[in-house]
């Protein structure tokens, strides 16, 4: 089922996100559900909170990327409890970002390269490792999402009053996207 991705201005994006364990209700579904939202709205990335649910839940996928990273192909991955542990600030890139709850902003953001990152996947397994590059990207982006950031809250001062009218405007519920959205008004 497409669920409705929530805006800019919703609370639910700025609360702190829980951890689960293997009994939470429909986890399996819920996961169906996000990654068919994400499909659905062009994305890459899709967290929880972003559905309306404080919990440390996050779908990737990059195979829409495959042209430009053959290394991505069929990449679809399910993480659980994430939490980045290390960040491997010896080489950062600054690259412009978008997101599904700030539809029609976009800006860069400087990053890390490479992140020490743990989380389990979908049969509780616990993982801990190294990733960099763009995927190392994604997750600093979806992940944020779970500690009640937005890549807004990483642009320079000047380029958020830049597009402080067009968060206004997100607030409103005065904007257009293509996917089924839930904003403040």
């Amino acid at each position: 089922m497409i669920l409705p991705i929530y805006t800019y201005g919703m609370p639910v994006l700025r609360k702190e996100s829980e951890d689960i364990t293997p009994d939470y209700p429909e986890l399996e579904q819920l996961i169906k559900d996000m990654f068919e939202t994400m499909y659905h709205s062009d994305g890459v990335g899709l967290a929880a909170p972003q559905i309306g649910r404080n919990i440390r839940l996050v779908v990737i996928t990059l195979d829409p990327l495959k042209e430009d990273y053959p290394e991505y192909a069929g990449f679809n991955k399910v993480y659980i409890n994430p939490h980045i542990l290390e960040y491997d600030d010896t080489k950062t890139e600054s690259m412009e970002e978008g997101c599904l709850s700030l539809p029609g902003i976009h800006e860069p953001v400087r990053r890390p390269t490479r992140i020490l990152v743990a989380y389990d996947d979908e049969q509780f397994q616990h993982h801990e490792e190294w990733v960099e590059g763009y995927l190392a990207r994604v997750m600093q982006h979806e992940f944020d999402h779970l500690d009640a950031h937005l890549f807004v809250d990483r642009i320079s001062p000047l380029r958020k009053q830049m597009v402080r009218s067009k968060l206004t405007q997100l607030i409103k519920g005065k904007f257009r996207c293509a996917y089924k959205v839930k904003s403040p008004k």
